[in-house]
Order: structure tokens, then C-alpha cells, then sequence
């Protein structure tokens, strides 16, 4: 669970980082392309990947996730626009259908009595703890938003499974790959934005992206440690990362930010950390 741990915290701060973002006034764009020159940079430095090992990752999957992390970014981004950051967030949440449904028929594994109540309490917590009040009002035709961030989130949890379930060649050199396609796609973006929107590149983004990236570096290598250390119970991964995510944030939202909390949202918090609990207790008793 050490790893879970450690993917949670990186996440939360990931997330602290961007919501400070606007505050000082951070072109968020640029400082995620930075970010994932700083991912890169980490990979090299602590994996001395071969560059033989490099030409032979598994070239579908690695492009699907390398092209996926920074696209979601945007449609997330637009998601927030259009719908608000609550509703948004509820998507992002609740995508976790989507890999516990995989861990159930794709990646074959048995699901007890006592994980089921955890996954159970866990839907409930999410709703709970998410169910705020959002002040913008949504069109018919940006609800295609949510759900393209339901989908997208899902699936880069099942793929980043897949690539961990992967032995033929060590997982860190897939990813620095992974690294280097999401920075070329960002790159492209920017470029764009620069280009037709005029907008300047500062200095500032930079060195704000490199100690995101660190972060971000830190969330994904151990979400994939994770999966690595408990192949056989991957909805004990994706459920406790989420759950996790969400009382970390929350206590984080409450304390630093000082957002306001529902007795409603509590409750949701105190039934993640049951959720988890569950969770725990079902890899060791298979009830």
C-alpha cells in the first residue's frame, strides 16, 4: 500500500499546483508541456533506459497513453469551462467504472464479499463527497465534455494497467517514451497557441512545469509500482487510489483553501476512509 500512498500524495500536490496556478497567473498549457520535459528528465536520470529497450516498447499502447495524457488535459480543461469544476470532477470520480468493470472481465480477477461492499460504499462516498453546488449552468451540447472525461480517465487507468502487466521489457522505459510523445503533442499545442493566439512564452512556466512534472513523475511511476506490486487485485489499486485522492484533497481543500463542506460531503469522507478500509481487509481475508 506504500506505493498507493505515495501515487496519492504526488496526485493531491499535482492538484494543488495547477489550482495555485491560476492564482499567480500560470499559463497552464505551457507549465504541463514543461512538465513533461521534467518527467523525462527524472526517467533518464533514475532508469539509464537502452536505448534498445526504447525501440522496443509496446509501440500501440505507449502512443495511445502518450497522446491521451496531454488531450485529456485539454478536454478536461474545456470540461471546467463549460459544465463548472464540480460536475467535472464527479465525471473524473466516477470513472472508476471503467477499470473496476476491467479488472472484473478483462483482467480476470475474483471479487469477495467484503470488496464489493468496499466498491459499493466507495460509488457512495464519491457522490457524497463531490455533491456541491455548481454555479454554472450547463447546455445540452457541453454535457459531450463529461462524458469524453469519463471515458478518457477510465481508459488511461486500464491502459496504464496493461502497461504494467507487461514483462517483456522494464516499465520505466515505456514510460520515459510515454514522456516524450505527451511532451511532443503539448509542444504542438502550444505552438498553435503561440502562433495564431499570440500568446508569449515565459520563463516563469517553466520553471513552475519542471517542479510539476517532478510531481506528476512521482504519481504516475508509483500508480504503476502499485499495479506491479498487486497484479492480481488491480481494483484494490484503482479504488484505493481514487478514495485516497479524494479524502487527501478534500482535508487539503478544506485546510488550505478553505472551502466550504456540506455535512453531506463529511459524510462522503467518512465513508471513503471505509471504503478503503473494506478495501484493505478483503486482500487479506477473501470473504
Amino acid at each position: 500500500m506504500i506505493y498507493i500512498l505515495l501515487s496519492i500524495s504526488c496526485s493531491v500536490t499535482v492538484a494543488v499546483l495547477l489550482k495555485l496556478a491560476k492564482r499567480y497567473n500560470i499559463h497552464v498549457l505551457q507549465a504541463v508541456m514543461w512538465n513533461y520535459l521534467a518527467a523525462i528528465i527524472l526517467s533518464y536520470i533514475f532508469f539509464r533506459p537502452e536505448l534498445a529497450q526504447l525501440v522496443s516498447v509496446p509501440t500501440t499502447l505507449a502512443i495511445a497513453i502518450g497522446v491521451l495524457l496531454p488531450v485529456l488535459f485539454l478536454i478536461l480543461g474545456a470540461s471546467v469551462r463549460n459544465i463548472g469544476i464540480v460536475k467535472s470532477d464527479i465525471a473524473q470520480r466516477l470513472s472508476l467504472f471503467i477499470p473496476i468493470l476491467a479488472s472484473l472481465y478483462l483482467f480476470g480477477e475474483n471479487f469477495g464479499g467484503l470488496k464489493v461492499a468496499g466498491l459499493v460504499v466507495g460509488f457512495v462516498a464519491i457522490v457524497f463527497t463531490l455533491s456541491r453546488k455548481s454555479s454554472v449552468k450547463a447546455e445540452t451540447s457541453s454535457l459531450v465534455y463529461p462524458i469524453l472525461v469519463f471515458i478518457g480517465f477510465g481508459l488511461i487507468d486500464v491502459m496504464f494497467k496493461k502497461l504494467a502487466l507487461d514483462k517483456s521489457i522494464p516499465y520505466t522505459s515505456t514510460l520515459m517514451v510515454i514522456f516524450c510523445i505527451s511532451f511532443i503533442i503539448a509542444a504542438l499545442t502550444l505552438g498553435y497557441v503561440v502562433i495564431v493566439r499570440k500568446k508569449k512564452v515565459e520563463l516563469i512556466n517553466f520553471f513552475c512545469g519542471m517542479v510539476l512534472g517532478s510531481f506528476n513523475f512521482g504519481n504516475i511511476l508509483f500508480y504503476m509500482k502499485a499495479h506491479r506490486a498487486m497484479a492480481s487485485n488491480p481494483s484494490t489499486v484503482f479504488a484505493a487510489m481514487n478514495m485516497g485522492v479524494i479524502i487527501l484533497g478534500s482535508i487539503i481543500g478544506i485546510i488550505l483553501f478553505k472551502e466550504k463542506v456540506s455535512k453531506l460531503n463529511y459524510i462522503g469522507i467518512a465513508m471513503a476512509l471505509v471504503a478503503i478500509l473494506l478495501i484493505t481487509l478483503s486482500q487479506k481475508y477473501a470473504v
